[in-house]
């Protein structure tokens, strides 16, 4: 009887042992986040993760970090992407969306189809969300886009790790 609950414990147990920890990625193809900036209070941010939901809210909670170092109160995502490669299937098709947003209030969507075909050796299922942001300070934009970084900050860092 005792190992009814053992089993289910250790699976637990193991499950939380292969999440990685939030932090900087190693290299280019390695989970974790990378950023740069690209002019005074723009960035780019990307997170890769096996796990697509947390490579999004682990590049959200970089964004807010970098806004909050910069003394800034909000950021805006003015473009984002996905990436994902070797999910283990032996090609196929593949859909990706993508929107932007630029000055003036211009903003657009795109829906790209592909076709892929893995080359073997990899890191399977791996997935990276790509951010550009601009940051703010003062009272945040009135837009979808933007975020309080305090709040993501405070809301993402209890799941980063």
């Amino acid at each position: 009887m005792k190992h009814v609950f053992l089993i289910p414990a250790l699976a637990v147990m193991a499950a939380c042992a292969t999440t990685p920890v939030y932090g900087p990625a190693k290299s280019e193809r390695a989970e974790g986040y990378l950023s740069q900036q690209i002019e005074t209070g723009r960035h780019r941010v990307s997170y890769t993760d096996r796990d697509p939901i947390r490579a999004r809210n682990m590049a959200l909670l970089r964004a807010s970090e970098i806004t909050l170092t910069e003394g800034k109160d909000w950021f805006e995502i003015t473009h984002e992407t996905v990436d994902s490669e070797g999910s283990g299937r032996s090609g196929g098709p593949s859909v990706s969306i993508g929107g932007s947003a630029g000055s003036g209030g211009y903003s657009g969507v795109g829906v790209g189809v592909g076709f892929g075909i893995p080359l073997g050796g990899g890191s399977a299922g791996k997935v990276t969300h790509t951010l550009e942001i601009v940051t703010g300070a003062g009272t945040k934009p009135d837009k979808a886009e933007a975020y309080d970084a305090r709040s993501v900050d405070m809301n993402l860092r209890v799941t980063s790790g």
